[in-house]
């Protein structure tokens, strides 16, 4: 009896070392399409901050394409909030804007960021327009290969009479540049948090808890307002 329940667990010992096993892999963590990217700092824990995950919505081409997008707000940002400071300062240039229209720079530097636009004559803003609109199309067509088929995203170096005409970034060694690069990313980013922030706490007194006297400026929901009084 005792022969027979030994070699019925010998068997059944046999047959459970016969049978396949199945391994269980620790899955690995996902990784995001951004990883490896520029602008991670310490902010972040010196990782991703991606929490809808959308450097992961599409090709690498995509993420190409939204990280030009990032960096040219980026750089918008910082010269509007600029643009900002020096028009609530009240510091202007001397003489005429324009002379058709007499109208000084001293007479804007009396109104507020938003009015100062308004108050530019219309060839004066086409003139502008105009002039960022070039930039844009040459940005986009005249640099090879473009940023979103393998060129680098936000380098305008082949714009050498726009981008850097001091020849500054040529004198740094790689380490500066992507030191600098990161640097622009992070101003860039508090830069578009600074300006929303100068529209709201103009229209929302008391939103922005700093001890500054915002100027009062149009509602952002100005441009809508004559269509809101048609329709009613």
């Amino acid at each position: 009896m005792l022969l027979a329940s030994t070699l019925l667990g010998v068997d059944a010992l046999q047959a459970s070392m016969m049978r396949p096993q199945t391994v269980v892999r620790a899955q690995a963590p996902a990784m995001s399409a951004a990883d490896g990217m520029e602008g991670v700092g310490d902010e972040t824990g010196k990782k991703v901050w991606d929490p809808l995950q959308l450097a992961d919505l599409g090709s690498p081409a995509t993420l190409a394409w939204f990280r030009h997008a990032e960096l040219k707000h980026c750089r918008v940002a910082m010269a509007a909030f600029t643009g900002w400071l020096v028009a609530v300062s009240g510091v202007h240039f001397p003489g005429l804007l324009s002379f058709s229209e007499s109208v000084s720079f001293e007479d804007l530097s009396k109104l507020g960021p938003l009015e100062q636009w308004e108050a530019v004559p219309e060839w004066g803003k086409v003139q502008i327009i105009s002039a960022i609109g070039i930039i844009e199309h040459q940005s986009e067509w005249k640099l090879k290969p473009h940023y979103m088929a393998g060129g680098t995203p936000g380098d305008l170096k082949g714009l050498k009479n726009f981008w850097d005409p001091a020849g500054l970034t040529s004198k740094m060694d790689a380490q500066k540049l992507k030191r600098q690069r990161l640097s622009e990313l992070k101003n860039g980013r508090l830069a578009m948090l600074g300006i929303v922030g100068c529209l709201v706490a103009g229209n929302l007194p008391g939103s922005i808890p700093v001890p500054i006297n915002w100027p009062a400026g149009p509602s952002l929901i100005l441009p809508f307002g004559p269509l809101a009084t048609y329709s009613s």
